[in-house]
């Protein structure tokens, strides 16, 4: 069974990262995560009484978030949480740690891109667990902002076109993790295209071991992937991208500000795979992210591999533990009709 952090385990963290006049009075594991814990600890101290989120009114917070990185928070199973014949340099590797989370957070914070601060990072903690304290961004989420709070929830969007926009406009001649990049390292493949052909095959593959009607039109959905490969002209400058920006990934601030989380992924790459990813999360908002100049080649091909993808990787989840199994089933459901009709 399972066992997740309880508050005493993390209440010297906090502490260390708030000072001894806070202490913690609640702990609150948030839903969603499926590779780390996120944990929102709630605070007596200075400015608050610990039953608020985010800035006390006084001169403390009144909740942090807590970042937790270890096996037990990890709901992949070990057998497939990689695909066939990736790397830990492969762009799409499993991207989680504080490793990754420090680099991409530098990263963000250098172009001007609001991230949580962070408060605290220790990648020595007893069990071998990595945590960091961050801010608690107090405004909730874009998505939820879009029911509750249309009209800030529609100036939000446009600070993050803005947001979108410095970050794609960040150029480098190698794609790739950040991390990874930060530290010299090169992702294999010759090209993103080709990254993204060879993940959508093995995305194919399991898929079709899991799902009789992606099996019924494996030979056709392999035959379409190889022709839009083959339509795609090469590329040698890559944008800065976050990989899985939805709406439930963008927090909004007390000043009505998008900020990014699960930013582990960060990743040089072409634009287009993020585009794709914005349309299909934010469906009849996306227009106002769109922007002019995107290859059309590229972004046949990805719309094709990204509904694969999320075919795949939500069934590959459920060869394990993890708790919201309709949610998945969902997005894998889904994405299944997504992909066949990209086949008409």
């Amino acid at each position: 069974m399972r066992q997740f952090a309880e508050i005493e385990d993390l209440s010297d963290l906090v502490r260390e990262a708030l000072g001894a006049r806070f202490r913690p009075v609640a702990v609150e594991r948030l839903r969603g995560g499926s590779k780390k814990g996120v944990y929102r600890v709630h605070v007596e101290g200075p400015g608050g009484t610990g039953t608020g989120t985010g800035t006390g009114t006084g001169t403390g917070p009144t909740s942090v978030i807590v970042y937790r990185w270890a096996d037990t928070e990890n709901f992949w199973p070990a057998t497939a949480t990689e695909r066939p014949g990736t790397n830990a340099g492969d762009p799409f590797a499993a991207a989680s740690g504080l490793v990754p989370f420090l680099a991409a957070q530098r990263r963000l914070e250098g172009v001007g891109v609001r991230v949580p601060r962070v408060l605290l990072a220790d990648g020595s903690r007893p069990g071998g667990a990595d945590v960091a304290v961050v801010e608690d961004v107090a405004g909730g989420s874009l998505e939820a902002l879009f029911g509750s709070d249309p009209a800030r929830a529609a100036n939000a969007l446009a600070e993050l076109a803005t947001m979108l926009q410095i970050m794609h406009g960040q150029q480098n001649v190698s794609y790739g993790q950040v991390h990874l990049l930060e530290r010299g390292g090169t992702a294999p493949g010759v090209s993103c295209e080709q990254v993204v052909t060879d993940r959508a095959l093995a995305d194919l593959a399991q898929a079709a071991g899991r799902d009789d009607r992606i099996a019924s039109a494996a030979c056709a959905l392999e035959d379409r992937l190889r022709e839009l490969a083959g339509r795609v002209a090469p590329r040698t400058r890559y944008g800065l991208i976050h990989g899985e920006l939805g709406p439930d990934h963008v927090l909004v601030d007390a000043d009505g500000l998008p900020v990014l989380i699960d930013i582990e992924g960060l990743m040089f790459f072409d634009v287009e795979w993020e585009h794709v990813f914005l349309r299909i999360r934010f469906d009849d908002r996306y227009e106002a992210l769109s922007r002019p100049g995107l290859d059309p080649a590229r972004l046949d091909l990805y719309r094709l591999a990204m509904r694969l993808s999320l075919v795949a990787g939500p069934l590959r989840l459920l060869d394990g533990d993890f708790p919201d199994r309709s949610a998945m089933r969902q997005i894998a459901e889904y994405n299944t009709h997504a992909a066949l009709a990209l086949l008409a």
